[in-house]
């Protein structure tokens, strides 16, 4: 409970009281130690030797202490909480990596204010604002604002991205070219001579790499490109594309995501257009691969690695205080199911 009292000369005096529970004076009697040893065991541990903390952290857990994150919040000024935000909470590329983000957090005791912003540039910049007040730091996966937003942002408190390439900012890189010029290759030696790449969004990072591995390694291979945009990496965007990708004459796709590839796969189907005997397809992030039908060959997923050393990151640079211009990159690689033929 926090009691804020007015003094005879106008000062206001805080007090933090725990109104149940261990307090952090038994913790401090029980590991033989003072109590600001106990306090700066919870937030400055590196101020104390490893094993007064260990000490520390021991009689803690025994008595069943949780420290008041308020009260740490009023007397250091932190409050214990990093901020993540995502475009699409409800792709199935980012539920492994809010999880993994969560677990490196709270190795160190920290938590996580999670933001969806719908894939909307203006949601995402209102989210930051907010956020701002309230964490220490921000993870941004796949932003969808301006470099310029962006480091905005980054000259008002600590920034590390997923899958943003901005010099000066902290950034996590899954690198799906290699993984998309392998996909071209396989493509090319099953004969395919002509294929279709189902966009993403315009302001998606990951969408420009994408198309631009396909068109190198297709032009390296011979083999002729077309894009066929989708609005959204959505089911109804790559289904609703279908006729517009069988109209290139291409003999396979590949698409920006997986949940845009199984739409595309859906909308094939509706036509009776066989996969793989008449048409080969391939997603990426592999996060439906194995339970569509048939199997969707795809490129493969490090989001679980992503959001972990991105909080990683950015717990660092809250530790240090020094902004480091550190690129982070993840290789990809192709994953071959049952999409994928021969040229018909």
């Amino acid at each position: 409970m926090v009691v804020i009292e007015a003094g005879a000369r106008g000062f206001l005096r805080i007090m933090i009281k725990r109104a149940k529970g261990v307090t952090i004076s038994q913790v401090a009697d029980a590991a033989g130690v003072a109590r600001s040893s106990v306090s700066r065991a919870f937030t400055k541990p590196d101020m104390l030797l490893p094993e007064t903390v260990d000490r520390i952290m021991k009689a803690a857990e025994a008595l069943g202490y949780v420290p008041n994150h308020t009260a740490r919040a009023l007397s250091t000024g932190r409050h214990g909480n990093v901020g993540l935000i995502v475009p699409d909470i409800a792709n199935p590329f980012f539920p492994p990596l809010i999880q993994a983000a969560q677990m490196e957090a709270d190795r160190s005791d920290f938590c996580i204010f999670l933001g969806n912003t719908e894939e909307s540039p203006k949601q995402e910049d209102k989210l930051v604002g907010r956020f701002a007040g309230q964490v220490e730091g921000l993870v941004l996966a796949s932003s969808r604002l301006s470099d310029e937003r962006i480091r905005a942002h980054a000259a008002q408190l600590p920034l590390v991205l997923i899958n943003r390439d901005i010099d000066g900012i902290p950034r996590v890189l899954i690198d799906s070219g290699s993984g998309v010029r392998g996909a071209v290759e396989h493509l090319a030696k099953l004969g395919h001579r002509k294929i279709v790449y189902v966009s993403g969004p315009q302001t998606s990072w990951s969408n420009k790499q994408r198309r631009n591995a396909i068109r190198s390694a297709a032009a390296s291979a011979g083999v002729a490109v077309e894009i066929v945009a989708a609005s959204l990496p959505s089911y109804n965007s790559g289904r609703n594309a279908v006729d517009a990708i069988l109209s290139t004459g291409a003999t396979a796709a590949v698409a920006f995501d997986d949940v845009t590839a199984q739409g595309v796969l859906a909308g094939l189907a509706e036509r009776r257009v066989s996969v793989p005997g008449d048409f080969s397809l391939i997603g990426c992030d592999d996060v439906l691969g194995a339970v569509t039908y048939p199997a969707l060959t795809s490129v493969s997923n490090r989001s679980r690695e992503a959001g972990r050393v991105a909080v990683s990151l950015l717990l660092d640079l809250l530790q240090s205080g020094a902004i480091r211009d550190v690129r982070y990159v993840l290789e990809t690689h192709l994953v071959v199911r049952s999409t994928t033929g021969a040229m018909p």
